[in-house]
């Protein structure tokens, strides 16, 4: 007999946006890790999810710019599409409670349409590092003193050489209040191959001839559309 066809799902009624923070240990939660445990979140929250048509039907969830697994991060964003129209306050109140601590619902908006993935084009960070003030900000001098700065990572389709200053668009230094050390506050400019803080770290390295100590901490502060001014808009809003 023919297969018979999947019995499609209907759409989606509402989306809303949602604004998370990865913060303390589940700052080492990978993007698939914490995929299912907003999945276990939304199921146990009772959160009428709309699904996906096919064999498979999954829940709608929308992931975009998720920050790399060791980096903290205050603004974490993704979509979810609902089969009821919900108050996004009370979505807010279901989720957090849903999650563990340390994944952290900051945020829940309705979705004015288009693409959220479009809308984060820039990220600030700070990365703290046991480094001396004084030997960071050389680092920092001789990194924005370069016209380019190539480092190579290993990706899904094998070792890459990429640019790593064209991608920062400010870097500046101070005293860490996390570490016995010095903190880099700079804004990455997203683009493909992504280039990452800790990216920067191995440029600022091989700049300046300083190693930037033992585990450093990142965490992401921000992260939307790039103002003229240089600034990072809410992409919420």
């Amino acid at each position: 007999m023919p297969r018979k066809d999947p019995p499609q799902q209907p759409p989606p009624v509402q989306r809303l946006r949602v604004r998370y923070a990865k913060r303390g240990r589940l700052r080492f939660t990978s993007h698939r890790d914490f995929s299912r445990a907003f999945e276990r979140a939304v199921f146990r929250a009772r959160i009428p999810m709309a699904y996906s048509s096919g064999f498979n039907p999954h829940p709608r969830i929308s992931y975009a710019g998720a920050a790399p697994t060791g980096s903290a991060s205050e603004a974490e964003y993704l979509e979810i599409a609902l089969a009821q129209v919900l108050v996004p306050s009370e979505v807010h109140a279901l989720l957090d409670e849903a999650l563990p601590p340390g994944l952290d619902v900051l945020e829940v908006v309705e979705s004015p349409g288009g693409s959220l993935a479009d809308r984060l084009e820039a990220s600030r960070w700070r990365i703290d590092v046991t480094v001396p003030l004084d030997s960071a900000q050389a680092a920092a001098d001789a990194f924005l003193a370069a016209d380019e700065v190539l480092v190579e990572r290993m990706t899904k389709k094998g070792l890459r050489e990429f640019d790593a200053r064209d991608a920062v668009l400010s870097l500046a230094t101070a005293a860490s209040t996390e570490r016995d050390g010095a903190a880099f506050e700079l804004v990455l400019r997203h683009g493909v191959p992504a280039v990452r803080p800790d990216d920067v770290l191995t440029a600022l390295a091989a700049v300046s001839g300083t190693a930037m100590g033992e585990a450093p901490l990142m965490t992401r502060l921000e992260q939307g559309t790039l103002e003229a001014s240089g600034a990072i808009g809410d992409p919420l809003v």
